[in-house]
């Protein structure tokens, strides 16, 4: 049914103008909302609407850039009627990365401002070779929470991308990115090994356990990047703390993981690409290539059984070579295949928030919020078109 737009702007009780406006006509309620929804420095503003994941009505408030329980005096309302999540997170994901290796500060910002227009507002780079922490200085863009480099062995991953060391430099290598990043340290636990035409870890088991150690020392958390079967068992048994797309998970893997709380980021937008990487090492790696396929072929059935395991499963998109950034909901659409939409939603918004230690709605959290017309624990595909999307208080989408 086709929208009205009014020359008469409704103004709110202080006699501002509304940029939503919620009525009744034809049978259908809409809530429209305005162009001139206030940018720049952070307004006083408020919303009204459902707030996951407690699913109750009720008001919020923005001032100074951080929410608010009270009423804000001078508040413009800037929605109604709508659903209001915590700002959307990519637990997985490289801004600063693209398929050559390091890009420039334009690229940077072009791949930030892509996933904070989808409403992604905190991002988990899991290793880049870029330089980006002059991000945290621009208030426009997500918040990122670093992994410093990739930690691979020559000629054993994508090139100019990662910190390449043999294993006897790997425990000083992780100190390293330890000290780099913020609290995170991304290994490559696997690639294929061309000798053997297959998929191969890459570091010795008891290497690994002293690495992560050492990275537990340092304060900080060890995840990896594991397609295979092998790698994700050594390297889950030796103490990691994560695992990035877990293909190779079998049952007691997955056990451990659930008893020992270990996170697993699957990105399904990742695993839906690996018939083309099959396809493309087909000819001279043809036992890799059934091994892809084979990786694919199960991986609903994989994933499915860490959620229904209890393993604490977070959303990614793995975005910065050949994934592009802003796909945040199609991630949440494809977890929703494996876990329900409510369990998507948390593995993209509160749950991951709460797990990398960042506020959601809380009184006095920053204000980093997504806005939405539908229920989207009704219909996941509302995620790709966000009415609203506030990140320190100030509306840098509408």
């Amino acid at each position: 049914m086709a929208h009205h737009h009014h020359d008469d702007v409704p103004l709110d009780a202080l006699g501002q103008p509304l940029t939503a406006h919620t009525h009744t006509h034809n049978g259908s309620t809409h809530t429209h909302v305005y162009a001139d929804v206030p940018a720049g420095p952070p307004s006083r503003l408020h919303l009204r609407g459902t707030v996951l994941p407690e699913g109750e009505v009720r008001d919020v408030w923005v001032v100074d850039g951080v929410v608010a329980s009270e009423p804000v005096a001078d508040a413009v309302t800037v929605a109604t009627d709508c659903w209001i999540l915590p700002g959307l997170v990519d637990a997985h994901c490289h801004i600063g990365m693209g398929p050559n290796g390091a890009t420039d500060a334009e690229d940077v910002e072009r791949q930030a401002l892509l996933d904070r227009d989808a409403g992604t507002l905190l991002a988990r780079d899991t290793g880049v070779p870029t330089d980006t922490r002059w991000v945290d200085d621009r208030e426009d863009l997500p918040r990122i929470i670093r992994a410093g480099r990739h930690i691979a062995r020559p000629r054993r991953y994508i090139r100019n991308l990662a910190e390449e060391v043999e294993p006897e430099d790997l425990v000083e290598e992780v100190r390293t990115q330890a000290r780099a990043g913020d609290g995170w340290v991304k290994l490559v636990g696997d690639w294929i090994d061309r000798d053997a035409g297959d998929l191969r870890p890459l570091w010795p088991a008891d290497v690994a356990a002293a690495a992560i150690e050492a990275a537990h020392e340092e304060g900080a958390r060890v995840t990896a990047h594991c397609f295979d079967e092998r790698s994700v068992t050594e390297l889950v048994d030796a103490g990691i703390d994560g695992i990035e797309h877990g293909t190779g998970l079998d049952d007691d893997t997955i056990a451990t993981m659930a008893e020992r709380g270990v996170a697993l980021v699957p990105t399904l937008c990742n695993i839906e690409t690996f018939p083309q990487i099959a396809a493309a090492g087909e000819e001279k790696f043809p036992t890799y290539a059934t091994h892809m396929r084979a990786l694919h072929a199960r991986r609903f059935e994989t994933i499915g059984k860490a959620v229904d395991a209890g393993v604490p499963v977070y959303a990614g998109t793995d975005a910065g070579t050949s994934i592009p950034h802003g796909l945040i909901a199609e991630e949440v659409e494809l977890l929703g295949r494996v876990g329900g939409a409510e369990f998507a939603l948390g593995a993209a918004s509160w749950r991951a928030r709460e797990w990398l230690g960042v506020d959601g709605l809380a009184d006095g959290a920053s204000a980093d919020l997504v806005v939405y017309d539908v229920d989207p624990r009704t219909d996941l595909s509302v995620v790709r078109h966000p009415r609203l999307v506030i990140l320190r208080g100030r509306v840098v989408r509408s």
